[in-house]
């Protein structure tokens, strides 16, 4: 099936598969393999996920048919977490979404767990859904301690909350429901890129997005997405 798939979006957009130079291959997962059972997450290929903690445990990552489908259950309180490690400083990560409902959406959320200037690690997001690409800098934004600790207290100064304003910036794109499509998200420096199907969509330079140390990825997902073919690639230092 997933053949037939990758053939008809070749004829259709050939842009969509050509590569570029990302640097290094460092990890790939194309979800080509079946779970030993369907009462609890299974995802394989060392990916761990959040349900035991803020899900009562239920399932809420699924294979199915050589794809990854991610959803957050009834019972959740967090929107579902999928974890893999890797280690890069500047790089790319790619791969196939598709979106059933236009309130979906997902987070690309870089993590070093090893930061403790900032709450769990959280160093910045690139969120994709339907109608909107976001980036965000975390790090020097909403989840740096002190900043956070002012927020929940309502203590921020004037000049704090300008700079916060800062932090993030949102382009407006479309995208089809039920259709796939290709996502690089690149790491160059203290500027984060986002490519959907080849097209530059969104640019957004900030201090956060320039440490040292990128350790983890966690896809957010507060209601459901498919992904699929999931690369990551590291820019060696030059």
């Amino acid at each position: 099936m997933k053949k037939l798939a990758i053939i008809a979006l070749m004829m259709v957009t050939p842009f969509v598969l050509a590569q570029e130079d990302f640097g290094t291959l460092i990890f790939h997962d194309d979800f080509e393999r079946s779970e030993s059972q369907e009462l609890k997450d299974e995802p394989g290929n060392e990916w761990t996920t959040s349900s035991e903690r803020t899900a009562k445990g239920h399932k809420q990552v699924d294979l199915r048919d050589g794809y990854m489908h991610i959803y957050t259950h009834a019972e959740a309180n967090h929107a579902t977490s999928v974890r893999h490690a890797f280690a890069f400083k500047d790089g790319t990560i790619g791969l196939k979404l598709r979106f059933e409902n236009k309130k979906d959406s997902i987070k690309l959320n870089f993590t070093d767990l090893g930061e403790k200037s900032v709450h769990a690690g959280h160093l910045f997001n690139v969120t994709i859904s339907p109608s909107a690409v976001s980036l965000s800098d975390l790090k020097t934004g909403v989840m740096n301690n002190k900043l956070r600790a002012a927020r929940s207290n309502q203590s921020l100064s004037d000049e704090q909350k300008v700079e916060l304003a800062k932090k993030n910036k949102t382009f407006t794109h479309k995208l089809e429901l039920e259709k796939w499509y290709q996502v690089h998200a690149t790491v160059e420096g203290d500027k984060v890129s986002c490519r959907i199907n080849g097209q530059l969509i969104a640019s957004f330079a900030s201090p956060g997005f320039a440490h040292q140390s990128k350790t983890l990825i966690r896809l957010l997902v507060p209601a459901k997405v498919d992904v699929d073919e999931i690369r990551i690639w590291r820019r060696e230092d030059r």
